[in-house]
């Protein structure tokens, strides 16, 4: 059921209206007695999740119990993290989802449907896992919080994905990830409909349907500079999601006219400190990227590879070597094979020799480090003097006769040239 929906690129939902929707919502719901809310982690601090979970807060009170991050594979989030994304929320009502222990499985997909969705690529079963906070039977009302906005791995960002990958296990994490990569990426960034969504679909529909989760789903784009709502959709099934797909591909897709020969994105310290996140700068942009392009990324505060140390070693150990080499290794190494989620991101990360990928990390990750995965070493002091990222706007800019295309935060959208970008 669709409970609310608003929303266009031209509209902008200040905070009060936020509010007044989803205290709406609420209302109709009716009384509840224990709610949980799972909104997205720091990671995701530009989605307006942290002001919608205050409200929750404001309007359930002690009614709302537990507050689950759905953190996926990502690093629990710290004390200062919370406070600065949740401040309106009692830091005793988090808790922190571990995806290798603390998950019970509630079902399994057959791999006849993988086989299927895969176009016939894979053919793996898949372990359908929560966190056991979501199965307990005292809540009446899960509220998933988040933002719809394209993504590498499932095409459309949030809805069940915040289920499923968010508070999910590491088998389906890992296998979701993987047949993402092998159906390829270019075919499902910025789609509503994917593989990888119809299997989530096919989880919630066949295991999950009797959980009392709504979703709670923001657009957000930016005006002068600024990010701002631009559409909310509240609802217990896959309508919701559908409009904010919908319109996060007007807000958030940005087409430009011709191949970028030359684009550097800036990594925001405070969001991205490793490669398993900041190469959004690779996949959001590869789809415009000219063949033979380069593409710099900032990173000031890149201090691992993966969230995870297993994640991180096996990134360190294979590198971005492209998807023959990383296919190979995945036959040969059960490591790989028990990790899936790393050999599609060590796909999702590559150029395919393509184009060319420098990195300029912090000190504390060194040049032979950044080379040893496969990708330049950029000196990011040096850098920053030359291209003084805080002067660039989004966008082409000319610096001393030298055109480069510059991208704030690769999270906010997805880029493309219409050759690259046909449907």
């Amino acid at each position: 059921m669709l409970y609310y929906a608003k929303g266009s690129v031209t509209d902008v939902l200040y905070t009060q209206e936020v509010k007044e929707a989803l205290f709406g919502v609420f209302d109709k719901l009716g009384k509840k007695k224990r709610v949980l809310a799972i909104p997205p982690d720091f990671t995701r601090l530009n989605s307006f999740a942290g002001p919608i979970t205050g409200m929750v807060e404001e309007y359930y009170k002690e009614r709302l119990t537990d507050v689950l991050p759905a953190l996926g594979t990502h690093t629990p989030m710290t004390d200062g993290q919370i406070a600065e994304m949740f401040p309106d929320v009692p830091a005793d009502k988090f808790r922190v989802h571990d995806w290798r222990n603390e998950v019970e499985t509630i079902g399994e997909i057959p791999a006849s449907y993988i086989e299927q969705v895969s176009e016939g690529k894979l053919n793996y079963s898949m372990k359908v896992q929560l966190n056991r906070l979501l199965l307990n039977p005292e809540f009446d009302a899960i509220f998933s919080i988040g933002q719809v906005v394209p993504h590498e791995v499932v095409g459309m960002a949030n809805h069940t994905k915040n289920i499923f990958v968010g508070t999910g296990g590491s088998d389906f994490i890992n296998k979701s990830h993987f047949i993402g990569a092998s159906y390829g990426m270019e075919r499902i960034m910025g789609r509503a409909h994917s593989p990888v969504r119809d299997v989530f679909e096919y989880a919630r529909r066949h295991f999950a349907a009797q959980l009392p989760i709504i979703y709670i789903l923001t657009v957000r784009g930016k005006e002068n500079e600024q990010m701002v709502t631009k559409g909310l959709f509240v609802g217990d099934d896959f309508e919701c999601f559908q409009k904010a797909a919908e319109l996060s591909l007007q807000t958030n897709f940005i087409m430009v006219e011709k191949p970028i020969e030359k684009c550097l994105v800036w990594l925001d310290p405070a969001e991205f400190k490793s490669t398993w996140l900041g190469n959004k700068a690779v996949y959001r942009t590869r789809m415009a990227l000219a063949d033979g392009a380069e593409l710099i990324i900032m990173a000031p505060a890149l201090c691992e590879f993966g969230e995870d140390k297993t994640i991180d070693a096996l990134i360190r150990k294979y590198g971005y070597r492209g998807t023959p080499h990383t296919l190979e290794c995945t036959g040969k190494d059960p490591d790989l094979k028990n990790n899936l989620s790393a050999p599609a991101h060590l796909i999702h990360g590559s150029s395919e020799g393509r184009f060319t990928i420098t990195y300029a990390p912090s000190p504390e990750v060194t040049k032979e480090e950044i080379e040893d995965v496969g990708y330049r070493w950029g000196d990011l002091a040096g850098l920053i003097e030359k291209y003084k990222p805080e002067s660039l706007k989004d966008g082409w800019n000319n610096i001393n006769g030298e055109e480069i295309y510059y991208i704030s935060n690769p999270a906010l959208g997805l880029w493309a040239y219409k050759e690259r970008f046909k449907d």
